[in-house]
């Protein structure tokens, strides 16, 4: 990790590094061979479908699962075989927020001890006063009153359930914060406030954030970077800006022509890209690049070679079809292109979802 400036502010570190990370459970092939890395300060949204092994990775950083192959560093620490006394110093600096709320939190103890449960774990030596300002003071940080802590979780609704997950997260003042699918399991009427409360605080507090989600209009306004994974590989990364305007792989732009968008009339004009079959199996992963199978452009190359996720442009892409400079097919717009037998193209107009 990179020393900070003279006045205070740190430069550049990183607090997160994946490096060819592997997540096998038995013959399921979950992850296979992910990196990437987040600095200080840093949103990267981790998108991709049900299925695809991204709730896998934010496991794999935490330990709660532990990885088959591959590497994970926290503030330049390999944390993938420490031992659970070590592991618990480097704990502290890396939180989860998962995606059921009543399903994270201890029905039989009160708000105020789910959130100074980290405290009392990592021993940080406070008294039972101090406990609690520090607990009111979470509380308030996520939008809810002090008496809040005096109820159990399912007297709360499920936004302010997810609320108490975001400050009890936030008690040890992590650098790095793990966002599971955190609105998925909500109304819709509460999605909105609960992104706007993670984006205010990671604005305010400046900790690194990997936002896992299915949803790319989720992220648009909240993160810098975007991955995006398709059955246990990274298919394409880059800017927010550069993700959102010109999306080189056929799975990220099928992506963003399903998520809507606030204008009703473009939204009813917009055409989704179908891919036909639901994600094959991770048990039998298709040869060749995974996506082929259901990709609109596909060739025979793709079938019969991996592509190897390569710098274009301003990003990272791994197909075949893409150009160096990151310009390649548009599966928004009919393709006249012999394809391996698969669904057919379906024409929209391009959009900047």
């Amino acid at each position: 990790m990179n020393a900070g400036a003279s006045d205070g502010r740190v430069v550049n570190d990183v607090v997160l590094e994946v490096e060819d990370l592997v997540m096998h459970f038995g013959p399921v092939r979950a992850v296979d061979g992910v990196s990437f890395r987040l600095r200080r300060g840093q949103v990267m949204a981790l998108v991709g479908e049900s299925g695809s092994g991204k709730s896998t990775v934010g496991r794999c950083i935490v330990r709660l699962l532990e990885p088959t192959a591959g590497a994970v560093l926290l503030g330049g620490t390999d944390v993938t075989h420490l031992s659970r006394a070590r592991l618990r110093g480097h704990r502290r600096d890396v939180s989860i927020v998962f995606q059921d709320p009543a399903g994270s939190l201890n029905p039989r103890m009160l708000v105020g001890e789910v959130v100074a449960e980290p405290l009392r774990l990592q021993g940080r030596g406070l008294s039972r006063r101090d406990r609690q300002a520090r607990v009111t003071e979470g509380l308030a940080r996520v939008g809810l009153r002090a008496e809040v802590a005096r109820r159990y979780p399912h007297e709360l609704s499920g936004g302010q359930r997810q609320r108490v997950s975001i400050a009890r997260a936030l008690m040890s003042d992590p650098t790095l914060l793990i966002a599971d699918e955190p609105t998925s399991a909500l109304d819709v009427s509460v999605q909105a406030s609960v992104l706007n409360l993670l984006a205010d605080l990671q604005r305010d507090i400046g900790f690194a954030c990997l936002f896992i989600t299915h949803d790319l209009s989720a992220v648009e306004y909240l993160a810098d970077e975007i991955a995006v994974m398709y059955l246990g590989q990274l298919v394409e990364q880059g800017t927010r800006e550069r993700v959102f305007a010109s999306p080189s792989h056929p799975y990220t732009q099928a992506l963003l022509s399903a998520a809507p968008v606030p204008d009703p009339v473009q939204q009813r004009a917009r055409r989704p890209v179908l891919l036909g079959d639901d994600i094959p199996s991770a048990m039998d992963p298709p040869s060749g690049c995974r996506f082929h199978t259901r990709c609109p452009v596909a060739v025979q190359r793709c079938a019969d070679e991996v592509p190897a996720l390569r710098r274009v442009g301003a990003g990272t892409v791994a197909c075949h079809l893409v150009d160096d400079d990151g310009s390649g097919p548009d599966v928004r717009v009919a393709h006249p292109r012999d394809t391996v037998p698969g669904p057919s193209p379906t024409r929209r107009s391009r959009s900047t979802a």
